[in-house]
């Protein structure tokens, strides 16, 4: 086996020791068992809400438990194919398998970054709010590709989708939108991806065919459910009523149903537009200002620990923390990280995985779990 294969077998083999540590196999296997006993129980759900976090629980438990027997198997295969390849000369064999390797390799990453997703809302859904930033239509339309991007991000993963807020730009694009999505760890894995977001290309837009520089601001927040206390004074916001823009259909410009919540003492403002009724709007709206309030609070207690901590870095959610060049050259590249990417297409169709993975580590190691320096 040649030694660059070796030098990434060992670091499978390293990743893996520490997702089992992590997992704690043998009590992992024990709680599976006593979850699984839960589940076959025909009472079970009389109590829904005991019976729904039984079975997220064991949904997750038996994701990872999967993941790691997964890991394994394939380094076993792959091993093997090696092996075999190199007994009886057949290089296209072993080349294969050395580039499963390297695949393999990257998923270890991605169950660590995984692992790490333990904070009090990690796995909560998250809101996904973007703005445009000045520049009119060019800020705008840039806003409409991260809206996209961060949908195709959910897409790949399985994630719901539902638009609660959307105001189109004049010309094309959007000034603002605010999206929900769904899934287990939704919170966990985009909460890193607050901040300005600035984009470097060719106007469309522009008869000259000039380079622009545009930004956009991204702000994630959790979903909060009910058992979450979050207290708010009616007397404290403001509740504004108006019709809707966007598409809708026929009735979405009828009535005044589209509602905005501002919490005075923070000047937090909050919109949802995507039910006809003003009542379902208003729930929602209260729902997603609770979740902003959480959010700050959750924000407030990260800061205090990373600056307890030597050597963080500021994670100032307002400053810039991406840049996406199409022209004169091809990169994307994370001001926090240091990672970088030469396929933007790939990025702005959803591959943020690795963004994603990078930064969660920095915040948990101060560095990238296996000195990740490129996104393929």
């Amino acid at each position: 086996m040649r030694a660059e294969t070796e030098a990434i077998v060992d670091e499978i083999r390293q990743g893996m020791a520490l997702l089992r540590r992590h997992l704690d196999w043998d009590a992992s296997q024990q709680r599976m068992a006593e979850l699984n006993g839960f589940v076959e129980d025909p009472t079970l759900w009389n109590d829904p809400e005991r019976a729904q976090k039984i079975m997220r629980e064991r949904t997750d438990l038996e994701s990872r438990i999967n993941g790691y027997l997964k890991l394994e198997r394939e380094l076993g295969d792959n091993l093997e194919l090696i092996e075999l390849g190199e007994m009886e000369g057949d290089d296209t064999v072993v080349t294969d398998a050395e580039a499963m390797l390297r695949e393999l390799s990257k998923e270890v990453v991605h169950q660590q970054t995984e692992s790490m997703l333990s904070g009090e809302a990690d796995g909560n859904d998250a809101y996904v709010e973007i703005n445009s930033g000045a520049g009119g239509t060019e800020s705008q339309d840039w806003a409409n590709i991260l809206l996209r991007m961060y949908t195709r991000w959910a897409q790949r993963r399985g994630y719901k989708v539902e638009v609660l807020e959307m105001h189109d730009g004049e010309e094309a694009g959007i000034k603002s939108a605010t999206i929900q999505i769904k899934g287990h760890n939704a919170y966990g894995w985009l909460k890193t991806e607050s901040g300005v977001h600035r984009l470097v290309r060719i106007s469309p837009f522009d008869s000259q065919a000039r380079r622009h520089t545009s930004f956009a601001s991204v702000w994630v927040y959790p979903v909060v459910d009910d058992k979450i206390a979050i207290e708010v004074n009616e007397a404290d916001v403001r509740i504004d009523t108006y019709r809707s823009s966007g598409a809708g259909g026929q009735h979405v410009n009828t009535t005044d149903s589209a509602v905005r919540i501002t919490h005075l003492p923070t000047g937090i403002a909050v919109a949802c537009q995507n039910e006809r009724s003003q009542h379902k709007n208003r729930a929602t709206a209260w729902q997603m200002l609770k979740a902003r309030l959480y959010e700050v609070e959750l924000k407030k207690r990260e800061e205090k620990a990373m600056a307890d901590a030597a050597g963080k870095t500021d994670i100032g959610w307002g400053h810039q923390i991406r840049s996406y060049v199409l022209q004169p050259y091809q990169l994307v590249k994370d001001l926090r990280t240091g990672v970088e990417s030469t396929a933007p297409g790939d990025v702005l169709d959803g591959d943020l995985d690795g963004f994603m993975e990078a930064t969660l580590a920095q915040r948990a190691f101060g560095k990238q779990p296996l000195e990740i320096k490129d996104v393929d």
